[in-house]
C-alpha cells in the first residue's frame, strides 16, 4: 500500500535527480535533508546510507545522458574517481564514528565555502579539448583522493567537491566537469553505501523510490544543462545558489534542533 512518505520520497527523488544532472552535484547535499526533513527519517545515519545508495545509482543513469551529449572525459574522471573510491572508503569509516551533531554543521559550513569557491570569475569558460596528461595526472590523483575521503566522512555523493576539483586539475569547461563528474559521484556514493549497508544503514523502500523520481528528474535536468551552458557562467551561479541554499537551510534547522 502507497503512503504519504512513499509519495514525498519519489517526489525528492525527482528533485534530487533533476539536480544532480543540472549541476554534477547537490544529490547527496540535497538528499540527505529531504530524508531527514520531508521524508521523515529519524536516524541521520540511515538517511546518509539511504541517500549514498540513491544518489550513486542516480548518477551513473544521469551519466549515460551527458555522455550521449559529449560531455564525459572518460580518462580524466576514471583516474579521478578511482582514487576517490579508496579515499571515499577512509572517509565513510571515519563519519559513521562521528557524532550526527558535529557531522551535520560540518557539512553546512564545507558547502558554503565550495560554493563560494565556484562563484570566484573564471579567466575563461575552459579548454574543451583537455586530455589526460602526465601534467594533469598527479593533480587529478590528489584531488580525487581529497574529495573522496570528504565524500565518504559525509556520507555524499561529493559532485559538489568533484566539479571544482575536476577544473581544478584539467581546466576542462564547466559542462564537462558537471558530466564527468556523475562518474565519480556515483563511485564515491557506491563506496559509501556499502559501508552503510554493511552496518544496517539503508532504507531499501526509500532507496528505490527515490531512484525511480531521480531517473525521471534526470532526464529533466540534462536537457537544461545543456541550455544554462550556452550562457557565460550561469551555470556556476545556479551550482552556487543551490550550495548555500541548503546549507543555510541545514545550519537552521540544526540550530533550532
Amino acid at each position: 500500500m502507497i503512503e504519504f512518505a512513499d509519495i514525498l520520497a519519489f517526489l525528492s527523488g525527482t528533485a534530487v535527480g533533476l539536480v544532480l544532472a543540472l549541476i554534477g552535484g547537490g544529490g547527496s547535499i540535497l538528499a540527505t535533508p529531504a530524508l531527514l526533513y520531508i521524508v521523515g527519517v529519524s536516524n541521520p545515519h540511515m538517511a546518509i546510507g539511504t541517500s549514498a545508495l540513491a544518489v550513486s545509482i542516480n548518477a551513473f543513469a544521469n551519466l549515460i545522458n551527458h555522455a550521449r551529449r559529449g560531455n564525459v572525459k572518460w580518462r580524466c574522471t576514471m583516474l579521478f574517481g578511482g582514487a576517490g573510491v579508496v579515499g571515499a572508503a577512509l572517509g565513510a569509516g571515519l563519519g559513521k564514528m562521528t557524532s550526527p551533531d558535529i557531522l551535520l554543521p560540518l557539512f553546512a559550513l564545507l558547502m558554503i565555502v565550495i560554493g563560494a569557491a565556484m562563484l570566484r570569475p573564471r579567466k575563461n569558460e575552459g579548454d574543451g579539448s583537455v586530455r589526460l596528461s602526465r601534467q594533469n595526472a598527479p593533480k587529478l590523483i590528489a584531488y580525487g583522493l581529497g574529495a573522496g575521503a570528504l565524500s565518504g566522512f559525509f556520507g555524499i555523493g561529493g559532485g559538489f567537491l568533484i566539479v571544482p576539483g575536476l577544473i581544478g586539475a584539467t581546466g576542462m569547461t564547466m559542462l564537462q566537469a558537471i558530466g564527468s563528474s556523475l562518474f565519480s559521484v556515483g563511485a564515491f556514493g557506491a563506496t559509501t553505501a556499502a559501508s552503510y549497508a554493511a552496518s544496517g544503514l539503508v532504507d531499501w523502500r526509500v532507496a528505490g523510490l527515490f531512484i525511480l523520481g531521480g531517473v525521471i528528474g534526470g532526464i529533466m535536468g540534462a536537457n537544461l544543462a545543456e541550455h544554462l551552458s550556452k550562457q557565460r557562467g550561469m551555470l556556476q551561479r545556479v551550482f552556487a545558489g543551490v550550495v548555500f541554499a541548503v546549507a543555510s537551510y541545514m545550519l537552521w534547522r540544526t540550530l533550532i534542533g
